[in-house]
Formats: C-alpha cells, sequence, structure tokens
C-alpha cells in the first residue's frame, strides 16, 4: 500500500447564536431583568416593557437565582429585588467556549440545557507513507520476458499477480425476437412471390390518403377521435394534387362508375387533418396513383411496418401493430385469383389451414374476413382482412377501366402468436415482455 490513510473525529462545543448575541450584548437576559427592576419594585407589563425580548428568559432564570421576586401584599404584584447584588457567572463561561477553553462538564451541563452551547463534530483523514510508498510509479510486469532474463532484472522486478480462479466474459450472442423472424418471413415470401417493397417511412398521415383516397366516408366510425389517433400539431396538411382531390371529391359528393356516392358534402379541412396511419392501405393509394401518372403496368406491391389504432388493448388486441399488406394491380382480376393468390402466400408462411368470411370494408367489394386454426386456443382466430378495391377508388386515380387491384392485410403479431403458440399478445409485444422468451424462442420452425 503507497499511502496509508486514519479517519481523525473531532467535536468541540460551541455558542448557539442566543449565546453568541448575549456575549455581543455584554449581558445574560437574567442580568438585563435585574438591573431593570427598581428599588421600590415593578409590575411585570411595565418590565416586558423596559426589557422587550430578554423579559421572558430573563425573568425565568432570575427567579431560579433567587434574584428577584413577585410581591402580591399591595394589590397588584409587583417585581422586587431580593439580593443585593447579582453576580453573572454564565457569561465569562461563554466567552470561555467562545476562546476553545475547556470548562468543566457540570458547566457545560448547564449551558446545553439553557440551548446555549452545541457540539460541533468534524472529520478529517490523516496520510502517511505506506509500506509501498515511492516518489515514482511503478508498473508491475505481468509476463517474464527473454530481455529480463538476459539482463538479471527479473531478481528485482515486481510482478503482478495471476488470479487462476476469474472467469472470463460471459459470450453474449443476439437474439432475435419473433416478432422479426415472422416479419422476416413475410418480407422473404414476398420476395419469393415477385412483389416490389413499398417506402412506409411515415407514420403521420393526412386523412385524406388514409381515408378519402380510399373511398371512406368523412362520417364513417373509424375517422372517429374514439379509433384513430390525431395530431395537436402539426395538425393538417395542405398539398395535394389538386386535380385528383377534386376527382375524389366528386365522387364523394355524386359517384361514379356505376356508384351513386354518399351524398354529402365533402369537406376539405376533414381531409386535411393529420393522424397517425391507421394502416398501410395509405401507402398503397399513394403508390397506386403514382403507377396511374407514371402510366399504367402490372405490378405488384408490399409493405410491412406500424400502423397506431385507439383501441382497447386485450389478449389479442394492441393500440400499436404491425401490418402485412399485399396487393396485385392487373386487367382481369377476380375473386379467384385473390383466393389462389392467400392461400399460397399462407401456406408458405407455415398457416394451411385458412377459411375465409364475407366481410364489409368501404373501400373494397368484395371483401373477405381471412381466418386461421390457432393451435393453442383451438378455435378459428381472423387474421386479415382481403377484398377488391372499388371502382371509385381506382377510377378518379387514373387507372383504366379493365385494371382491377386484389388486396390484402393483416397484422404481423397474430400469425406469430399462432405460430409460436402464444395465448396473450401482451405477452409477445408490450412494455411487459419477458426477456428471456426472446432468448428462448426456438431458432427455426420445421413447418415454415
Amino acid at each position: 500500500m503507497a499511502m496509508m490513510i486514519q479517519e481523525v473525529k473531532h467535536s468541540k462545543w460551541a455558542l448557539t447564536d442566543e449565546a453568541k448575541l448575549n456575549v455581543k450584548q455584554g449581558k445574560m437576559p437574567e442580568t438585563i431583568v435585574y438591573e431593570a427592576v427598581k428599588p421600590e419594585g415593578i409590575s411585570l407589563a411595565a418590565l416586558k416593557a423596559a426589557v422587550g425580548k430578554a423579559a421572558d428568559i430573563g425573568f425565568k432564570q432570575a427567579m431560579q437565582k433567587k434574584w428577584i421576586a413577585v410581591d402580591k401584599s399591595g394589590g397588584e404584584p409587583l417585581i422586587k429585588r431580593i439580593a443585593d447584588d447579582a453576580e453573572d457567572i454564565v457569561l465569562p463561561m461563554l466567552k470561555a467556549v467562545e476562546q476553545n477553553e475547556q470548562l468543566p462538564s457540570t458547566d457545560i451541563d448547564g449551558l446545553k440545557k439553557r440551548k446555549l452551547v452545541a457540539l460541533e463534530t468534524w472529520t478529517t483523514f490523516l496520510l502517511t507513507k505506506g509500506p509501498e510508498f515511492a516518489l515514482e510509479k511503478k508498473k508491475k510486469a505481468t509476463d517474464l520476458t527473454f530481455e529480463m532474463i538476459q539482463n538479471g532484472t527479473w531478481r528485482a522486478q515486481e510482478f503482478k499477480e495471476y488470479n487462476f480462479k476469474a472467469l472470463g466474459t460471459e459470450v453474449r450472442g443476439g437474439h432475435l425476437h419473433p416478432l422479426l423472424k415472422v416479419r422476416t418471413q413475410f418480407r422473404k415470401i414476398f420476395l419469393q412471390m415477385g412483389f416490389e417493397e413499398m417506402p412506409t417511412n411515415n407514420y403521420v398521415e393526412s386523412s385524406f390518403w388514409n381515408f378519402d383516397a380510399l373511398f371512406q366516408p368523412q362520417q364513417h366510425p373509424a375517422r372517429d377521435a374514439h379509433d384513430t389517433f390525431f395530431l395537436s400539431h402539426p395538425a393538417k396538411c395542405t398539398t395535394f394534387p389538386e386535380e385528383y382531390l377534386e376527382r375524389v371529391r366528386d365522387t364523394h359528393e355524386n359517384g361514379g362508375f356505376g356508384s351513386f356516392g354518399y351524398g354529402y358534402n365533402w369537406k376539405r379541412s376533414e381531409a386535411e387533418k393529420n393522424l397517425l396511419r391507421t394502416h398501410t392501405t395509405a401507402v398503397s393509394s399513394r403508390m397506386l396513383y403514382k403507377l396511374a401518372q407514371e402510366g399504367f403496368r402490372p405490378a405488384k406491391y408490399f409493405s410491412i411496418d406500424r400502423v397506431f389504432r385507439n383501441e382497447a388493448v386485450d389478449r389479442t388486441h394492441l393500440a400499436e401493430f404491425h401490418q402485412v399488406e399485399g396487393l396485385i394491380c392487373d386487367r382481369g382480376l377476380s375473386l379467384a385469383d385473390l383466393i389462389g393468390v392467400l392461400r399460397d402466400f399462407f401456406a408458405r408462411l407455415g398457416l394451411p389451414k385458412l377459411r375465409f368470411k364475407p366481410a364489409y370494408n368501404p373501400y373494397t367489394e368484395p371483401s373477405m374476413e381471412i381466418f386461421s386454426y390457432h393451435e393453442a386456443l383451438g378455435k378459428w382466430v381472423e387474421v386479415g382482412n382481403s377484398g377488391m378495391f372499388r371502382p371509385e377508388m381506382l377510377r378518379p386515380m387514373g387507372l383504366p377501366e379493365d385494371c382491377s387491384v386484389i388486396a390484402w392485410g393483416l397484422g404481423v403479431e397474430r400469425p406469430t402468436m399462432i405460430l409460436y403458440e402464444y395465448d396473450n399478445i401482451r405477452d409477445l409485444f408490450s412494455h411487459k415482455v419477458n426477456l428471456s422468451m426472446i432468448k428462448e424462442n426456438p431458432i427455426c420452425r420445421i413447418n415454415m
């Protein structure tokens, strides 16, 4: 050890603020009271008026020391002197404490009782040279080298001790979350099937692209604040392709392409509202509009990204989840093509047991819900939605009349629950996820 450190405790008696004031005045309160009492006596009220704050403490101490007494023989009580002289022995004690002089313990006890002194403590550290003290720092050698042996310096060299019981650093590898595995599998399946990935880097979307461009009426319940997270800043978007916006407005109000429309007064202010996108179909509408403007060609698009809905969280629902969406745009497509593509897609994912149920969507007709059998729950679970985009959505974009678009969407979480046999979505994706689950989930699945 190069330096020795010794902790030293110190303490001393010090004057309180009251005692410091008495020393500054040069008199104790009892002396002030004694001097204020006249030979013929003085009333308590007159005494307090004469000596001020010193009256209470001074009167009590003077009475205890039998310097004064209360005379009640003449009617009004009077305070009179009963001692010929008042020797102040407390003030010299306070001055002695102020000079750091030692006092008998009985005197200190008396001053403590009157709260005139308090014990101050502090700590200091004494540093002394240790057995390994040196003016220069010497580094211990960790190895015996050839030069040490040749020069003989190893005899005076100090070596660092080896700790043969020390454990090496634990090797830790990364672990993929089941959601990431299934997401990667989705992407591989789409790419194997010849799909092109859409850009999904904007969580914030305008109501126009999220709802209006999909032929979803402005009074639809899904556009209510109870189902959608609207932004307060920036609250709205004002940049749109104006000609396309006017065609969307006219289709909503008056219909067209075999439709009567919704027959209401379409408001631009509603379309301008910003929100957290409720589905990646908002990206699909942008891509289909872009395809129409660049010149129609058969296309297959997909996207996998996060969406947000103001839903109550339960075993199978979250307010924030991942959505997979695929669409095929070509001439002469039918519902049979959609069912065939879905069976191929989900079979590649490891979900061969599928059922379809007719459903309603504002922007697809016909529409179908997709169900897959959940072995852990022992029942059929909805895993997605599908349909054919309506002409009221496609024609205002500028796509040809014989062009059809089949599309489907599903969450990443529910297929993952089925594949990994989870019965509560919150065990898979939430702030309470058990991290050991990420390390212990299977590396691969045989049925994929």
